[in-house]
């Protein structure tokens, strides 16, 4: 019933949505030259998958974890798309594809050692990969990685419908902060 939800949520949103992503994508050639922005991820089962989202960060900057990013790597548009969150709308292509879920545990990198240690002992990766979860409304991040597993598989082992709105409901209107950037 949650991939039902998710198709037709992932779906509609990006039927309605269509406009912002285009305008996002405009201004987002001037900002940075190529305003999307994929990335290889662990998904269910471990298995690779691509995440699509808006660049928020200059092109240079290295493919490693948000939170050991530089500050000065983002620019000043994707730092409002990281305060609206609209740098992950793209994800919803991912949902639609069955990559991965609107909730769930966000998807890590494969050189994210300690985390993929972390969540495999937990199962985590026995579901979907998520655009948000238990612990983005938390301000949980990948910086702590036991936390995070440990989050990740108590909202797994408790997700319903009830919080299955309830987490996109708080992310919408502005729990969470995302990754930490230093």
């Amino acid at each position: 019933m949650i991939r039902l939800l998710d198709f037709f949520a992932a779906f509609f949103g990006l039927l309605l949505l269509w406009p912002v992503l285009l305008i996002v994508t405009i201004i987002g050639l001037f900002d940075t030259g190529s305003p999307i922005f994929v990335q290889t991820r662990v998904g269910k089962n471990k298995k690779a998958f691509k995440l699509i989202k808006f660049r928020t960060m200059s092109v240079e900057t290295k493919s490693v974890a948000s939170h050991l990013a530089n500050n000065a790597s983002i620019t000043k548009l994707g730092s409002f798309l990281r305060k609206t969150k609209i740098d992950e709308l793209p994800q919803l292509i991912n949902v639609v594809k069955g990559e991965m879920s609107l909730v769930g545990p966000r998807p890590n990198l494969f050189n994210q050692d300690e985390l993929i240690k972390a969540r495999d002992a937990l199962g985590v990766y026995d579901v979907l990969p998520g655009i948000t979860g238990l612990a983005q409304v938390q301000n949980i991040d990948m910086s702590t990685p036991t936390l995070l597993a440990e989050t990740d598989k108590k909202m797994i082992d408790s997700l319903n419908i009830q919080n299955y709105f309830k987490y996109i409901f708080m992310t919408v209107t502005g729990s969470g902060s995302g990754d930490a950037i230093k």
